[in-house]
């Protein structure tokens, strides 16, 4: 650990470890050890290919025990043959071959990989490991934070805020209403990750299905590939050159890219309110801030989230605008650039937990939250305008800005103000009882 190159498998590994079952290349030849068998197993299961048998049973536990016990040692075998082909894939239909060859499926190994490209095996593997990696860790890490963003906008949604607009005192809102818009805008993303398609394409070397219509012309290779893809959980690519398009995966890229940015909104906001002694931090036994300041209790926790969406949204970029764009029917390029989606998703994890972890750790300073409202009765300059121009004052605005506008007034002067105004006594009632704290509307009720 200490001398790895990526602080992902350093410094950071135990919190990244739930992603290594998808991305990491153990994860790449489970699932093409998946992809391959079960392909076999597809072409068994096709009616008018009657030199592959249908599996039996025990045949298909056999498959079955091959992909579930798939392990380490495995992988390194698979490695091994890589060192002698050079060719990856290669490989992989190289260690099935020998582990077929000891069972009673050695008389199918004939049609491991049959008519396959590269591509065919790697687009399905790739779209599983996302897939998969989005059901099991990615989406519940993120609607768990969603909920704790959530779960703090509902505890604070009644305490009265100053607000900041271009980091000037501005009408007041509600802290738990501020929570409220980042956790909606969280749960729009997640709602548009639900639903987005994950495709997979298996149709030959450059996309027509050519050695597979050579061999086999009676089989709809089109029904085929469609029943198989969808069978894989996978939504089927028809229309491809040799390579899958990857334009699903640049899509999931951009909606990453929007989250964190989203939560890097929130890293800031969150940052902005500690230095403004609104949250206190809670102290952690043993725990330094400084190496020579020792009064320091630092934002550490938002400040390494917005440092990890940093790196996660320059490669997610990066992927989503080259992932699309190959050189005729296909280039390599992808294929080493698709192995960094791991480290995209391990920066952004790693962001995902420094929030929870840096949320968990907040204590709202309520004094001094009330201390700054009280402090600035000018923002009610906005709501007496607003009932001055109800009662018809076209100079409202005018009145108020010469009144207020880079001032520091105190509520009795801005209570004689109201008092002079010849509006209707129960406006001039409601304006005189206004406070700072009182002056936020429906944010409360906002906060569903």
């Amino acid at each position: 650990m200490l001398l790895a190159l990526s602080p992902l498998d350093g410094r950071y590994a135990k919190k990244v470890a739930a992603l290594r079952p998808y991305f990491s290349e153990f994860a790449l030849m489970k699932y093409r050890v998946v992809v391959e068998l079960k392909y076999l197993e597809a072409l068994g299961a096709e009616a008018k290919i009657l030199e592959v048998r249908k599996f039996s049973t025990t045949e298909q536990k056999l498959i079955e025990k091959i992909i579930l016990n798939f392990s380490e040692k495995d992988a390194s075998e698979i490695k091994k043959i890589e060192a002698t082909t050079n060719h990856d894939v290669k490989a992989v239909e190289y260690f099935l071959q020998k582990k077929l060859a000891k069972t009673s499926l050695k008389n199918r190994i004939a049609f491991l990989h049959f008519a396959l490209t590269s591509e065919d095996v790697n687009n399905l593997a790739t779209a599983l490991m996302l897939r998969e990696a989005g059901k099991y860790e990615i989406l519940p890490e993120l609607k768990k934070l969603h909920a704790e963003i959530l779960r703090r906008a509902k505890s604070w949604k009644n305490l009265a805020m100053l607000s900041r607009t271009h980091g000037q005192p501005a009408t007041p809102t509600t802290l738990g209403k501020e929570f409220f818009v980042l956790a909606e805008r969280l749960k729009r993303k997640i709602s548009q990750l639900n639903r987005q398609e994950v495709l997979g394409k298996l149709n030959g070397a450059t996309g027509t299905f050519a050695a597979h219509q050579i061999a086999f012309p009676s089989v709809n290779w089109e029904n085929f590939s469609r029943k198989f893809v969808k069978y894989l959980g996978l939504t089927p690519n028809l229309a491809t050159t040799q390579i899958e398009s990857h334009d699903w995966i640049a899509e999931v890229c951009d909606e990453f890219r929007g989250v964190n940015n989203i939560l890097t909104d929130l890293a800031r906001d969150v940052w902005g309110y500690i230095s403004l002694n609104y949250f206190k931090l809670k102290k952690k036994e043993g725990e330094v801030g400084s190496s020579t300041m020792p009064h320091k209790v630092n934002p550490i926790d938002f400040e390494n989230a917005e440092g990890n969406f940093g790196v996660a949204n320059a490669l997610l970029d990066f992927l989503s605008n080259k992932l699309p764009i190959s050189r005729m029917q296909r280039d390599l390029t992808d294929s080493t650039v698709l192995r960094n989606l791991g480290v995209a998703f391990g920066h952004s994890f790693l962001g995902w937990q420094s929030l929870q972890t840096g949320m968990a750790k907040l204590e709202v300073n309520r004094l001094k939250i009330t201390e700054d409202l009280k402090a600035n009765p000018e923002v009610l300059a906005e709501a007496i305008q607003t009932v001055l121009r109800k009662n018809g004052d076209t100079a409202a605005y005018e009145k108020l800005k010469k009144l207020t506008r880079g001032e520091k007034l105190s509520v009795e002067k801005i209570r004689a103000f109201v008092d002079c105004l010849k509006i209707p006594d129960q406006d001039k009632k409601r304006l005189l009882a206004l406070t700072p704290e009182k002056y936020t509307g429906i944010a409360a009720k906002l906060v569903r």
